[in-house]
């Protein structure tokens, strides 16, 4: 994992971390105004508009710059086609964050979610000295807990029906990670 400070870009293997621009809005439309990304994430909506897409990336370069919270476009290295969206929030008083991270159905299974997430976790305790991170999943969406377990981070527990989606209570499971550094 390489970052970049001037240009805000995380470089991987495969990947390239940045943050969106507005060209990239219809893009994350057509990824997220699919069903299966919806069900499985906590805040979006659906179904999710070109709008929905613009208001959202907005506020990313003024969130980064307040160091309020970290949101990157996961785009391929060679072709820059946008995969997902991985994003780290900053408790500055406690000293930790939440990852949060969403990939488009079409490229589910490549390893792209553990490989950005690895990424934002070395980028969180090497370049903002976190003392933690932690995750949190809907508890039947099992491929995004395989992913918290790729990355070393472990079971804290489960909020049982801490949520409602789709006018269903549903359980919440955390897992976290302290800097191993410390």
């Amino acid at each position: 994992m390489t970052y970049d400070h001037q240009n805000k870009r995380i470089s991987t293997e495969r990947l390239v971390l940045r943050l969106f621009q507005k060209s990239d809005a219809e893009a994350v439309t057509k990824l997220c105004n699919n069903y299966n990304i919806y069900k499985n994430t906590l805040y979006l909506p659906y179904p999710y508009t070109l709008e929905d897409a613009l208001t959202w990336i907005n506020h990313h370069l003024d969130h980064f710059n307040a160091d309020k919270s970290y949101e990157f476009a996961i785009t391929d290295k060679e072709t820059g086609r946008v995969y997902g969206a991985i994003a780290l929030s900053n408790n500055k008083k406690f000293n930790n964050g939440e990852l949060a991270y969403w990939i488009g159905e079409e490229f589910w299974g490549n390893g792209y979610a553990t490989e950005a997430a690895q990424a934002i976790l070395r980028f969180a305790f090497d370049e903002k000295k976190y003392h933690k991170v932690f995750a949190r999943y809907f508890h039947s969406n099992q491929a995004s807990g395989r992913v918290m377990q790729k990355l070393g981070m472990k079971k804290e527990g489960i909020f049982i029906d801490h949520v409602k989606k789709e006018n269903q209570y549903v359980d919440l499971v955390y897992y976290g990670i302290i800097n191993p550094q410390e």
